[in-house]
């Protein structure tokens, strides 16, 4: 693919990124402001300067609207450079899956283009109708389904594989603690330095050893089973 192209396609991305950007800008405002049935589609679109049919090719509904960015694919290039996985052992995660789930979400955090006030905006919207919470709820398993998959496709294991489980479930945990620090009202830190922190402290805490059987003690189930 010559440069040109690449230039191309890249300002098609943003056109679009900034297009679909200011769809839910206006939808998660006259949400807070009336409620979700207290505007219709047009209005959205006279806001944002697109046409109707503009509007239904970035979202099915005033909800995908107001849910936004969460729907959005990951760029190809991210995918790529997070899937080069030259260190794969059977039956386990590689030795490279954090550093590669390191670099995939400070790369997907420092070009989006979500704001601090974006973030108090979906918020207000989510307060004012709280029926998008179960929306919300969907959209957040399936894209851990989606990040699952992602992780399995990597490693060459199976999404429901015990290590891939623990490794989405734990990095989702600490991603989202990133992201609640970095867009409070009071931080002026970058979003890498919190991320690095937080999972700096989550490698400590699970580094350290497992109790012992002996620190355990009995098992009262297994105590509890009639002799044989």
């Amino acid at each position: 693919m010559s440069n040109s192209a690449n230039i191309d396609g890249g300002l098609r991305e943003r056109k679009r990124a900034a297009t679909r950007t200011a769809i839910t800008a206006v939808a998660r405002s006259m949400t807070a402001e009336h409620g979700l049935n207290g505007f219709t589609v047009e209005e959205v679109c006279e806001a944002a300067g697109i046409s109707r049919r503009t509007f239904f090719n970035y979202f099915h509904s005033k909800e995908d609207a107001v849910i936004g960015s969460f729907s959005d694919e990951l760029p190809t290039d991210a995918l790529e450079v997070f899937n080069q996985n030259t260190s794969r052992t059977p039956d386990s995660i590689s030795g490279t899956l954090l550093a590669a789930l390191h670099v995939l979400t400070v790369t997907l955090m420092e070009r989006s283009s979500i704001s601090r006030a974006e973030v108090q905006q979906f918020i207000a919207a989510i307060t004012a109708e709280p029926q998008l919470l179960a929306r919300l709820t969907l959209e957040g398993e399936a894209r851990e389904r989606q990040f699952a998959e992602l992780v399995a496709a990597r490693e060459g294991l199976d999404p429901d594989h015990p290590e891939v489980m623990t490794a989405t479930v734990l990095f989702g945990a600490v991603s989202k603690k990133t992201a609640q620090q970095f867009f409070s009202e009071d931080n002026e830190r970058p979003y890498r330095g919190i991320l690095e922190q937080n999972l700096n402290a989550a490698r400590k805490l699970f580094a350290q050893p497992l109790a012992t059987n002996h620190q355990l003690g009995p098992n009262p189930l297994e105590s509890s089973k009639d002799p044989a």
